[in-house]
């Protein structure tokens, strides 16, 4: 069971969302300001922390300055009562990895917490699993039913970007900065081609498929 810190000063939201994340099978433990979290991370084993910007004592950002100094990577999700610029630009300096606008809709904290703590282990274990399907980033395989092949490199880190975020629609311009050398000369049509590699690849598997959202660009589909 994960198990999530809150970090809120407001007495009922924080219940709140403590009671909504308890239903539906997190261990939710809380704290109402940045000094009291620090304290329950010294002494808990936690796995996400959702912190408000506004606190006494010590603020969302500060906290989560606090943790990437000393080299914590633990997922942070914001929680501020104005959406401006400004303050997400200060929120991701300071190290958080999503925001959320009050007031805190249940579903939307809910959606943002999954998929907080699937980047997460994602990024701690270097794998995707889904279905009979397995890609190792360290190996640059795809596993498929126990049978496994080597990717080209680009293959296999497009495809990993994909399915890092199913259902996340990336342009061609967003792929390729993610995953060419910025001064390489390739242009966007590269992207389908190799697209286009990994469906040919990949077109008997009944785990995942990748969609075209025409004029946009590329989502990755995970059946389940």
């Amino acid at each position: 069971m994960f198990s999530i810190l809150i970090a809120e000063d407001d007495p009922n939201t924080r219940r709140l969302m403590c009671a909504v994340l308890s239903r539906n099978g997190y261990t939710a433990l809380p704290a109402s300001d940045g000094v009291e979290a620090l304290k329950v991370l010294d002494e808990k084993h936690v796995d996400l922390l959702i912190a408000d910007v506004m606190m006494p004592n010590m603020d969302g950002f500060e906290l989560t300055r606090n943790l990437r100094a000393a080299g914590s990577s633990l997922p942070v999700l914001m929680v501020t009562a104005r959406e401006t610029v400004e303050d997400k630009r200060a929120g991701f300096r300071a190290g958080t990895d999503d925001y959320m606008v009050k007031p805190v809709d249940e579903e939307e904290m809910l959606l943002r917490v999954a998929a907080l703590l699937r980047r997460s282990k994602i990024a701690t274990e270097r794998e995707i699993r889904f279905g009979n399907t397995v890609l190792s980033y360290d190996a640059f395989t795809v596993t498929v039913g126990g049978e496994s092949q080597t990717l080209p490199q680009k293959e296999f880190l497009l495809l990993f970007t994909l399915l890092s975020y199913p259902d996340k629609i990336f342009t061609r311009r967003a792929l390729m900065d993610e995953i060419w050398d910025l001064s390489s000369e390739t242009d966007e049509r590269t992207v389908d081609v190799h697209i286009n590699r990994l469906r040919d690849r990949f077109r008997s598997s009944t785990d995942f498929e990748i969609v075209t959202i025409r004029g946009l660009g590329y989502k990755a589909v995970i059946h389940t």
